[in-house]
């Protein structure tokens, strides 16, 4: 089958200094037909030296960058959602799958801004990233033309680094990543041996347990309507997500490496560090279990599971998924409190929790106290037997 390519003039191009991007841009050119070709950067928690790395190689091209920083609003937004989701897709604290559409948002924003004809993106026909930018690319640029060079050419990844060497493209050695604050992807569809330990250079968070201090390392953790607010003596979900990311990763919090479902329902190997995500989730969670209601506890992880499921697929801007966030919102008004947790080479312990809108009584629950009389319990009791009675003359299999 001939695949032809698309045509394009003025084109803005989701760039992240990587190879796939990066080799972009010589193929917009030499391929495409570009007359322009813009560069458009979103911080989402790249570190200082991404960035200069992500202007430097731009201007080695010869095409214009720009930045836009969104690294606050991905907190205080889409992070914030997430923690309020328990955000799960199969063990994965669904982090890229967010990141992948702000950034195709801001993209196809500034492309339409400044009369762009064509946004391009570096994804590969294997993975999940080309549905989740075409998404958001159609839904804010619907008259763009959507260009994808690395699907378009079928390349696989030994023959872009041959092509970026001929094209004088500098590439980074080794194992690739995608980081952002909450989680950072290591090598993503390109970890195929599943006999190997990824080592611990390739990580820049996590330590092993061996690596790790000998010693626990207390932190203190206060929560407002579900989300944290105030860790020992940072403030604000972004000030506190890169805080824990450093003391969780110190203490061997934080490595994923599993199995997961892609959308094309292809298996892949991922390998993923999220020290802040994991200590996170799992007190919010906990601290769900305290304040919420039996019912809201059992109901809400049916809608924890269809939010990770619909942004892991591509949805973060679909009706469901903003209906389900509004469920989610409303649940947390009581999810407050406060928790001191000792984390010691991949364990987080919780030493002690306490809430305002708790609804654990310890006065009527607790077995050194009268709290009601027990003897009240008997008549239910009973009446809640009755069914078993039933079962019983009709015989039991």
């Amino acid at each position: 089958m001939t695949y032809e390519l698309a045509k394009c003039e003025k084109v803005a191009l989701a760039y992240s200094g990587g190879l796939d991007s990066a080799l972009c841009i010589k193929l917009l050119f030499d391929r495409y037909g570009a007359k322009e070709v813009h560069a458009v950067t979103v911080n989402v928690g790249l570190s200082e030296e991404e960035l200069e790395e992500c202007r430097a190689k731009a201007e080695l091209l010869g095409v214009p960058w720009y930045l836009i920083d969104a690294e606050q609003e991905f907190a205080d937004d889409w992070i914030a959602k997430a923690i309020r989701a328990n955000s799960n897709y199969e063990g994965y604290p669904v982090s890229t799958s967010m990141t992948r559409q702000l950034i195709a948002q801001k993209v196809a924003l500034w492309a339409v801004e400044h009369g762009c004809d064509a946004l391009c993106e570096g994804s590969t026909g294997k993975g999940n990233d080309q549905y989740r930018m075409h998404n958001v690319f159609t839904m804010f640029a619907p008259d763009c033309t959507v260009i994808v060079p690395v699907r378009d050419f079928d390349f696989t990844r030994d023959e872009e680094k041959k092509l970026s060497k001929e094209y004088g493209i500098p590439y980074r050695e080794g194992i690739g990543d995608d980081r952002t604050m909450w989680c950072r992807s290591i090598g993503s569809g390109e970890v195929d041996n599943l006999q190997m330990r990824i080592p611990q250079e390739d990580y820049i968070w996590y330590k092993f347990p061996e690596n790790a201090p000998d010693e626990t390392t207390r932190i203190e953790i206060e929560f407002r309507e579900g989300l944290p607010v105030k860790c020992d003596d940072q403030e604000g979900i972004a000030a506190i997500v890169h805080y824990l990311n450093r003391v969780g990763g110190e203490n061997a919090i934080g490595k994923i490496d599993m199995f997961e479902d892609g959308m094309m329902s292809l298996k892949s190997r991922e390998a993923y560090e999220a020290p802040a995500a994991t200590i996170i989730l799992k007190l919010h969670q906990d601290l769900e279990q305290m304040c919420l209601t039996k019912e809201e506890v059992q109901f809400k992880p049916l809608v924890d599971q269809k939010w990770a499921y619909l942004v892991y697929h591509g949805a973060w801007f679909h009706p469901l998924k903003n209906n389900l966030d509004a469920f989610i919102e409303r649940s947390q008004w009581a999810v407050n409190g406060r928790y001191v947790v000792e984390l010691y080479k991949g364990n987080i312990d919780i030493v002690s929790r306490e809430s305002d809108s708790t609804l654990f009584s310890r006065d009527i629950r607790s077995l050194a106290t009268k709290g009601f009389d027990q003897r009240d319990s008997g008549p239910a009791v009973k009446i809640h037997g009755i069914q078993y009675q039933i079962l019983a003359q009709r015989g039991l299999q």
